[in-house]
């Protein structure tokens, strides 16, 4: 069994390699040209078997993603699971560049899983391909979408239309939320959503008596620990823990979902 990804160097990305290496088989990892030091430097932070990682150079733009009819021979009938989480994921990023990442880039992606044979097309959504309908959006419901006048809602919409329509080969569609750091270390590599507010709560710490400060610590040391709770999400089949957890001076939201069974 092998696996084929886009998208590994991002963040929801590297994370999904570190789990799929603890299966057997290759990973095929898609690679733009000039980008194999990005891959190495990843890779080395990841800890990755190298041996088990197969950059394939291509291009999201190019139909097929860019493969010579070589690289498809050979990959046909090997690759398992299909997984295509390459997009921008940038609210503020140009029309253009996301109709060529999102929609082409997933209509490409499609065409190569169908011409590898893939045993099965996963396609990394967004809650956004639901537009600024209001209420529940459950995951069987599309049509319903509405709002679609932004481009990054129009083309989530869009690029998860082109699976549900045109995808050869069965498929899986997950839609995850807003992205956060790591459940355990925190880590993220982009300054969004609550993180906005971390620098607004910090200023706001440094405007206090520094004997503010520490008597706000002992108080959240002392009365707060950690409190759990999980529920079903209509965005995908597994379950979503956020846990609260107050610390010297700020509030973090930490979240840990499975993408795959």
């Amino acid at each position: 069994m092998s696996y084929f990804v886009t998208g590994a160097t991002g963040f929801i990305g590297r994370y999904l390699v570190s789990n799929l290496l603890k299966r057997k088989g290759a990973v095929h990892v898609l690679v733009r040209k000039g980008s194999e030091k990005k891959l190495d430097a990843i890779a080395a932070k990841m800890g990755w078997d190298r041996k088990r990682i197969v950059p394939v150079t291509g291009d999201l733009s190019k139909p097929r993603l860019g493969l010579t009819a070589a690289q498809v021979k050979a990959l046909s009938g090997k690759v398992q699971h299909f997984f295509h989480l390459a997009a921008i994921y940038d609210l503020s990023a140009d029309a253009a560049s996301q109709q060529v990442a999102n929609i082409d880039g997933t209509r490409h992606a499609v065409e190569l899983a169908a011409a590898l044979k893939a045993g099965c097309f996963h396609h990394t959504s967004s809650i956004a391909a639901a537009g600024l309908y209001p209420g529940v959006f459950r995951e069987d419901m599309f049509e319903e979408a509405e709002g679609l006048k932004d481009p990054y809602l129009r083309t989530k919409h869009e690029s998860e239309g082109i699976v549900r329509k045109e995808c050869k080969v069965p498929f899986r569609i997950y839609r995850p939320s807003m992205v956060i750091g790591h459940s355990k270390t925190g880590e993220m590599d982009k300054i969004d959503g609550p993180y906005y507010l971390f620098t607004l709560i910090k200023k706001m710490r440094e405007t206090l008596p520094q004997w503010v400060r520490r008597r706000w610590a002992w108080k959240a040391g002392a009365s707060t620990s950690c409190r759990w709770t999980s529920w079903p999400t209509p965005w995908t089949t597994s379950r979503t823990r956020r846990a609260w957890t107050a610390s010297v001076s700020i509030w973090s939201t930490r979240s840990r979902c499975v993408l795959v069974n």
